[in-house]
């Protein structure tokens, strides 16, 4: 009955091919008023790694939300967290 929500994403890559690529990692930390968004871009030629592009920004923090959670126990517990921003990527 809910075989389809155990699709395979077939978009996963355990490892780039290094013959000819841009990898690209992009990550957001919270900080006590803000967030800092950091882009890395690793360009791959040729099996070797020809050079390393790293962006940082500072983001205005999309404040807290309360999320329900399980500590090691088991026990449902409900926290203030800071918001995360959704991430989508164009590709061109």
């Amino acid at each position: 009955m809910f075989a389809s929500c155990k699709a395979k994403n077939e978009d996963i890559v355990s490892e780039p091919n290094k013959d000819g690529a841009i990898e690209t990692v992009v990550s957001v930390k919270h900080e006590k008023d803000f967030d800092i968004l950091t882009t890395i871009h690793k360009i791959w030629v040729k099996n070797h790694l020809d050079k390393t592009l790293i962006k940082v920004d500072t983001l205005t923090s999309l404040g807290t939300t309360l999320a329900e959670g399980q500590d090691k126990d088991g026990n449902v517990q409900t926290a203030m967290v800071k918001k995360d921003y959704e991430f989508y990527i164009t590709v061109k």
